[in-house]
């Protein structure tokens, strides 16, 4: 019982979302500039107005609640607009990533049966391609409404052709709606707002749903976390299809801040940017990073003209990596989550004690996943057989488990699925980690990723710190490969740093061997290495399934006959 009786009622009471975001940024600061893209410049009012257009232009098509929208585009003004567009008409954004193959993209979109799909030119093939799979695979077929968008920066080639197949111009697709659209917030903040689809690295990828409450949520709690105040500059380095640019693309419009939008991603285009915009934030993967930090001086602009600060997620950052960044100006935030946690939720709380320690110290404790985020309730690392929390030792290790707001309202179609991911009243991340004294959490590995050798267990992000650590590696990833002694010893794949002679990779191989016995336990050292370029994903994460594979091909490490 309440101290009172009083009832919810419209004066008190309203549903989280985060649209109310763009209404109040175009309200206080209509003329600052929203989106900056090449020689395109917009305003807050202007992106309302252009947002209100294309939710109205959706509801001429009939496309409003219980209807799914598909982009297939990368960071671009247009996917910004649509996480504000397609929900303001009732329906759900499904931002798809533009480097999947055609079959996956196929099987996404009829998945989440897309009413319409909205498509960057350069990616109009790949749509038509799996619009074509998809066609032949179901047994009922309705051709989503089909929308291209063009871009001044590309050949008009691509545009021209898929304006000749039908497609709608975006452009055109927003002129027939109203700039005064009166859109309706959802009524129960439960709504969803967005479906995002896992990698489906073993299986089919997982439709993760996100819902109203849980974006604005985040949204606010990212900003929190990050220091970000009024009027942030923010670089899109990390992909917007990407657990929603992990709410950043709400949070800038909260904060009436800037976006600068990057096609393409280079280390001379972020140090370009920063110069040329004042650039305050932007979001990368670890590898990203190790990009930016290894970029020879001609596509640097050094010292930095302030600081920036970085938002990193996505893998275990390498504390060599994270060495690198603080050495050059950039004030790294190290952050963990999944699709399911509407991106990161939980990061390494920066200590004022930790200033006067050694930067190589410092290094090593934000390397550390840390503690829950304002907008998670519960995180917790538990036995996986008990469910109960592993002491706080740094040692044991356990599945960190997760709780609250910011967990997705389940997977799209797949009852099993979350049977199975919601267990006893938790969300299961499937990752391994310990809890220190001081109550931070460290990943120690996926439990895919642990490398079990003669019955001992070792971490592959270990390995790989040590690695990075090397003067001559750039990158590196660890898995495990069949042993004929051990039964699985670590296998490392290695890219070399540009200007390091690769001629005779055994040299290197026995030089990596001497420099890995001197910094690990001698079962953890790699029994065979794999020079060359790494398989990432759009968001920079190496694709340790493809390196399982490749060390599956390669067969066991053979016994010694000595």
């Amino acid at each position: 019982m309440d101290i009172d009786q009083l009832p919810k009622n419209a004066a008190n009471y309203t549903a989280l979302t985060p649209l109310w975001f763009l209404e109040r940024a175009a309200t206080v600061h209509p003329t600052r500039n929203s989106l900056i893209h090449g020689s395109r410049r917009y305003t807050w009012q202007q992106t309302y107005h252009r947002c209100r257009r294309f939710a109205s232009a959706l509801s001429n098509y009939s496309i409003g609640p219980g209807n799914t929208v598909a982009v297939i585009a990368p960071n671009i003004p247009a996917l910004y607009e649509a996480h504000f567009g397609i929900p303001m008409a009732g329906a759900v954004l499904n931002p798809v990533n533009i480097r999947l193959n055609a079959s996956t993209v196929a099987f996404l979109l009829g998945h989440c049966s897309a009413a319409a799909v909205i498509v960057d030119q350069e990616s109009f093939s790949l749509a038509e391609e799996a619009l074509k799979i998809w066609s032949e695979k179901a047994k009922t077929f309705k051709p989503p409404l089909l929308v291209v968008i063009g871009d001044e920066n590309c050949d008009p080639k691509s545009l021209n052709y898929a304006v000749g197949k039908g497609a709608i111009e975006y452009e055109d697709f927003l002129q027939g709606g109203d700039p005064e659209y009166a859109w309706k917030p959802p009524e129960d903040e439960w709504q969803s707002i967005s479906l995002g689809y896992t990698s489906g690295t073993t299986a089919s990828p997982k439709g993760v749903v996100l819902h109203h409450r849980g974006a604005y949520l985040m949204s606010l709690s990212g900003a929190l976390i990050w220091g970000m105040t009024e009027g942030a500059v923010y670089l899109w380095t990390l992909p917007m299809f990407h657990c929603n640019g992990w709410c950043y693309t709400w949070t800038l419009a909260a904060l009436f801040g800037t976006n600068i939008c990057l096609r393409q991603v280079t280390a001379k285009t972020v140090y370009e940017a920063i110069a040329k915009y004042k650039v305050t934030h932007f979001c990368a993967a670890p590898v990203v990073l190790n990009t930016i930090i290894n970029a020879p001086p001609e596509e640097t602009i050094l010292p930095l003209p302030h600081v920036v600060h970085v938002n990193t997620a996505g893998a275990a950052p390498p504390p060599s990596v994270l060495f690198g960044m603080s050495e050059r100006g950039f004030r790294v935030t190290h952050t963990y989550g999944l699709s399911e946690t509407y991106g990161p939720s939980v990061y390494c709380a920066w200590k004022p004690e930790w200033q006067s320690l050694p930067p190589e110290r410092q290094a090593q404790l934000n390397a550390r996943q840390g503690v829950r985020y304002i907008g998670l309730e519960n995180l917790e690392v538990v036995n996986t057989k008990t469910m109960q929390p592993v002491p706080a030792d740094g040692k044991t290790v356990g599945e960190i488990v997760m709780r609250g707001n910011s967990v997705m309202k389940g997977y799209l179609k797949n009852p099993k699925a979350n049977e199975e991911t919601f267990a006893n009243g938790w969300f299961h991340s499937g990752d391994l980690a310990v809890k220190h004294p001081d109550g931070y959490i460290e990943i120690k590995d996926r439990s895919k990723d642990i490398i079990i050798s003669g019955a001992e267990n070792i971490s592959s992000v270990e390995v790989e710190n040590s690695l990075y650590s090397h003067p001559a590696i750039l990158e590196a990833a660890v898995v495990a490969r069949a042993d004929e002694k051990w039964g699985e010893s670590p296998c490392a794949f290695v890219t070399l740093k540009p200007g390091v002679d690769d001629s005779n990779q055994q040299r290197i191989a026995k030089d990596i061997l001497r420099f890995c016995k001197a910094k690990m336990p001698a079962y953890w050292v790699p029994k065979s290495f794999v020079f060359g370029p790494l398989p990432k994903t759009a968001t920079g994460k190496i694709q340790k399934h493809l390196l399982r594979a490749k060390a599956k091909e390669m067969g066991p490490v053979k016994m010694s006959k000595l």
